[in-house]
C-alpha cells in the first residue's frame, strides 16, 4: 500500500527548513522570554501626576509643558465622562418617556452636576486654551467669589 500524501519536492523541503531556521528562535524568544512579562494594555496606561502650574518655578519651561500636557489629559477625560453621562441621560429619557422626569431623576441630576462642574473649570475657554488660561480663570473666579462674600458680609453688618 502506498501513502496517499503527495511527496515533498526538494524545493518545499528547503523552503520549510529555511522558514524553521528563522521562526524557531523567534518563537522560542516569545514563549520563554516575552511570556514572563506582565501583560500591558495600552488603553489602561496610567500617567504619573505632574506638578500643577502653580507649583512650577518661574521660567521652568519643562514644568510648564508637563503641566499643560496633564491639563490636556484631564480635560479629555472630563469631557469623555461628560459625554458618557450625556449618553446615559439621553438613553434614559428616550426609554422612560413620558415619565422620565421621575424615573431618571438621578441620571439627570448627575449629568447636570457634571456639566456645571465641567463648565466651571473649562467653560468659556477656547479649544486652544492652555493650563495657564485655565489657572487664570480659576484665580479670577476665586477672587470674584471672595469679593461677593465680602459684599454679603458688609451688607449684613449694615
Amino acid at each position: 500500500m502506498s501513502d496517499s500524501r503527495p511527496s515533498r519536492s526538494p524545493f518545499d523541503a528547503f523552503f520549510n527548513g529555511l522558514i524553521y531556521m528563522i521562526d524557531a528562535p523567534v518563537t522560542w524568544a516569545r514563549e520563554k522570554i516575552v511570556a514572563n512579562r506582565p501583560k500591558y494594555y495600552y488603553y489602561h496606561e496610567k500617567f504619573r501626576r505632574v506638578p500643577t502650574i502653580d507649583e512650577c518655578e518661574i521660567g521652568d519651561v519643562l514644568c510648564y509643558y508637563e503641566a499643560n500636557e496633564q491639563y490636556k489629559r484631564d480635560k479629555a477625560v472630563d469631557t469623555e465622562i461628560l459625554n458618557l453621562l450625556r449618553l446615559r441621560r439621553d438613553d434614559c429619557v428616550f426609554y422612560e418617556s413620558p415619565d422620565h422626569k421621575e424615573n431618571c431623576k438621578k441620571v439627570l441630576a448627575d449629568y447636570e452636576e457634571a456639566a456645571l462642574n465641567w463648565f466651571i473649570k473649562y467653560g468659556d475657554l477656547s479649544g486652544y486654551a492652555t493650563v495657564r488660561d485655565c489657572y487664570m480663570k480659576q484665580k479670577h473666579r476665586l477672587i470674584w467669589e471672595r469679593r461677593q462674600q465680602e459684599k454679603l458680609e458688609s451688607n449684613k453688618i449694615e
